[in-house]
C-alpha cells in the first residue's frame, strides 16, 4: 500500500495499514460515512467555538482556554496517530476542544484588528471554505493527482514547515522572534502564502487517502479518523489564512 503516504501527520501508510489489518466487526469505511462524521465534527466545533466567542465578547479572558485547548488538541492528535481505533471517541472530543481554541483565537484577532480589518474573521472563514471546495473540485476532476512525486514533495515541504515552527517556538523562550512568521514584511507575506499553499495541497492528500482507505475496506472507525485528519488540515489552513490576512492588514 505505497499510496498511503501523506504530508498530514495524522494520515500515513502505517496508520491505514494497521487499521486494515486490525480485527473489526466487518463493517467498513465509506466516503459517505466519513463525510457524515466530518459534518458532525464541524457542528461540534461551531458549538464550542461560539461559546468561547461569546465569553470573550462579554469580557472573559479566554487566553488560558486557548492555551489549554491547544495543548489538549495536540495530545489528542498524537494519541490518535498511534491509536486510530479510538477515533470514534477522541475525534468528537478533538472537535469540541478545537472549537474552544479557534473561538478564542478568532476573538483575539477580531479585537486586535477591529479598526484596520473589521471583517478579518469572516474573510478568513470564507476563504478557507472556498479553498476547501476548490481543492476538492481539483481532486475530484483529477486536475491535481496525488502521485508518488507529489506526495514526496508535499511531505518534505510540510515537514520543513513543522520544523521551522518548532524552532520558532523554542527560540521564543530566548526572546528571539522569527520575522518570516510574525512580521508583515514582503518576505513574511511570501512565507505565509507558501504555507497556505502547502496546507491547501495537503487537502489533496487527505481526499486521496480517504478514497483509498474506503476502496481498501478499512474498518468503520476509520471514518472518524479520516474526518479527524481532514479537520486537522482545515484548522491549520484557517489559522494560516488568518495569519496572512493579518499581515496584509498591517501592511496596508
Amino acid at each position: 500500500m505505497a499510496f498511503f503516504k501523506s504530508g498530514n501527520p495524522t494520515l500515513n501508510e502505517k496508520t491505514f495499514g494497521k487499521a486494515i489489518n486490525t480485527f473489526d466487526d466487518g463493517s467498513v469505511m465509506t466516503q459517505t460515512g466519513t463525510l457524515n462524521q466530518f459534518g458532525m465534527m464541524v457542528l461540534l466545533i461551531l458549538a464550542s467555538g461560539s461559546l468561547t466567542w461569546k465569553a470573550a465578547a462579554e469580557g472573559t479572558n479566554v487566553m488560558p482556554w486557548v492555551i489549554g485547548t491547544a495543548i489538549g488538541g495536540f495530545i489528542i492528535a498524537i494519541t490518535l496517530s498511534f491509536r486510530p481505533q479510538w477515533a470514534g471517541i477522541l475525534a468528537p472530543v478533538y472537535a469540541l476542544v478545537e472549537g474552544v481554541f479557534l473561538g478564542g483565537i478568532s476573538a483575539y484577532y477580531n479585537d486586535a484588528f477591529a479598526t484596520i480589518a473589521p471583517n478579518i474573521i469572516m474573510q478568513a472563514v470564507g476563504i478557507t471554505f472556498g479553498v476547501v471546495i476548490a481543492m476538492f473540485a481539483l481532486y475530484r476532476f483529477r486536475i491535481i493527482q496525488a502521485t508518488e512525486k507529489f506526495k514526496a514533495v508535499l511531505f518534505t515541504a510540510t515537514a520543513g514547515i513543522a520544523v521551522f515552527y518548532l524552532l520558532s517556538f523554542v527560540l521564543r523562550f530566548f526572546n528571539i522572534e522569527m520575522p518570516l512568521i510574525h512580521e508583515s514584511t514582503t518576505w513574511g507575506i511570501v512565507f505565509s502564502v507558501v504555507v497556505v499553499v502547502v496546507a491547501a495541497l495537503n487537502l489533496i492528500m487527505d481526499f486521496d487517502l480517504i478514497e483509498q482507505g474506503a476502496a481498501q475496506g478499512a474498518p468503520k472507525y476509520m471514518e472518524w479518523y479520516g474526518a479527524f485528519a481532514l479537520m486537522v488540515t482545515i484548522v491549520w489552513l484557517y489559522l494560516e489564512i488568518l495569519r496572512l490576512l493579518s499581515k496584509l492588514a498591517r501592511r496596508n
